[in-house]
């Protein structure tokens, strides 16, 4: 690199009746050119100052109105509450009206408003459930099927809800890696924290499927897990009703929905929000939670953006989180 600068010059002329030369009033200029031979770039600061009358005031170039060339690259960008999330997609919700096992209106409308966040520049990973498909607490026992073996099966339906989801993704240009708890190499990604992790830097959404990989661990569990492994800084738990109620809003029409809740809340009044395991975990690592429906369009970058939607679990309004 060449730094060239052009010292200041001035010209003065002399006055016929007096012997002592004294400069005129002068406009110096300074020029710093940086050039770089390689790329053929060039940088140029420039400072014109005129001096006025008093010659006392030195040359200040911290105070010169120079354009700057650190603040170039910043932009005005809008702060979101949540950079990394992690969107736990229940497979009942991908039922929709229960008309078939998957409804295709329901996932494209997972697909865009996955696509709008990402825009924005969030990281975005999911955990699907498989409830629409098979579950395996609900089938152990039937046909002297074991709950393990069940849970399993119930598993393998996570996988195909997650790769009917990034087959929608990637129809809409978001490109999207299914990585599953146990290997299954032809149709995804195992399961690798640093992988996962670099493919969310990278701008792609990650859907991890095939939950934790052990039966009798509910994918909320996953999702909790998963959470806390790529250090994602919340959980949107996208279900059919609008969030935590005080009781069952199916049995009992007064049932009030609630803005927040604790941890402790959840636990010792039983609220069926998600398994035991998920909440303690999601406490232990003060990992907030947001129960919305996913049915209203709009939900998923209003809790994205901090704006009140269904119930938040574990945090007040605008938490200040702090995870390693």
């Amino acid at each position: 690199m060449a730094i060239s600068t052009s010292l200041l010059s001035f010209s003065s002329s002399l006055h016929s009746s007096s012997p002592l030369c004294l400069p005129k009033p002068f406009s110096p200029s300074l020029t710093l050119t940086l050039a770089n031979s390689h790329s053929h770039a060039n940088l140029a600061i420039r400072s014109s100052y005129s001096q006025m009358g008093s010659s006392s005031d030195p040359i200040n170039l911290r105070n010169a109105e120079l354009p700057s060339m650190f603040s170039m690259g910043e932009s005005s960008r809008p702060s979101y509450k949540w950079r990394r999330v992690l969107l736990k997609v229940s497979g009942e919700a991908l039922a929709g009206d229960h008309a078939q096992n998957i409804d295709p209106k329901i996932t494209m409308a997972i697909a865009r408003e996955v696509a709008s966040v990402t825009r924005l520049g969030i990281e975005v990973a999911l955990v699907v459930g498989g409830g629409n498909i098979f579950r395996g607490s609900s089938w152990a026992g039937s046909s002297g099927l074991d709950r393990s073996s069940a849970d399993y099966i119930g598993m393998l339906a996570t996988v195909m809800n997650a790769i009917f989801l990034q087959a929608t993704m990637e129809s809409i240009g978001i490109p999207t890696r299914v990585q599953t708890a146990f290997r299954m190499s032809e149709v995804a990604e195992p399961y690798i924290r640093r992988r996962a992790v670099r493919h969310l830097e990278k701008g792609r959404v990650v859907i991890f499927a095939a939950g934790t990989g052990n039966p009798f661990f509910t994918t909320d569990t996953a999702a909790a897990l998963r959470c806390a492994e790529i250090n994602a800084e919340v959980v949107l738990k996208a279900t059919n009703v609008d969030g935590v109620f005080d009781d069952d809003p199916r049995r009992n029409p007064q049932a009030r929905l609630l803005d927040t809740v604790t941890y402790q809340e959840v636990t010792s009044k039983d609220l069926s929000v998600m398994d035991m395991t998920a909440i303690t975990l999601c406490q232990e690592n003060n990992i907030p939670v947001v129960v919305f429906n996913l049915n209203k369009p709009g939900n998923i970058e209003k809790a994205i953006k901090g704006e009140r939607v269904g119930t938040l679990i574990g945090a007040t309004s605008n938490p200040t989180i702090s995870r390693t």
